[in-house]
């Protein structure tokens, strides 16, 4: 749960800014799509793997 502690005198678009940055940073969206239905772990898996060639082959084409 994301607690805000704001003073008396704040403004509550400041703490409403606050909160927001928070979720952001807490990636707390991203685990509520994740967990929206069940993915296998071999799936997981294969994702992780096509993301991490992606991000290899991407890096190699940068440093030519």
């Amino acid at each position: 749960m994301l607690v805000i502690k704001i003073k008396p005198d704040e403004k509550i678009d400041k703490a409403l800014k606050l909160y927001k940055r928070k979720f952001r940073n807490t990636k707390q969206l991203q685990l509520l799509k994740d967990n929206k239905y069940f993915t296998k772990k071999s799936t997981r898996r294969r994702e992780e793997i096509a993301k991490a060639k992606y991000k290899e082959d991407y890096q190699r084409s940068q440093e030519i």
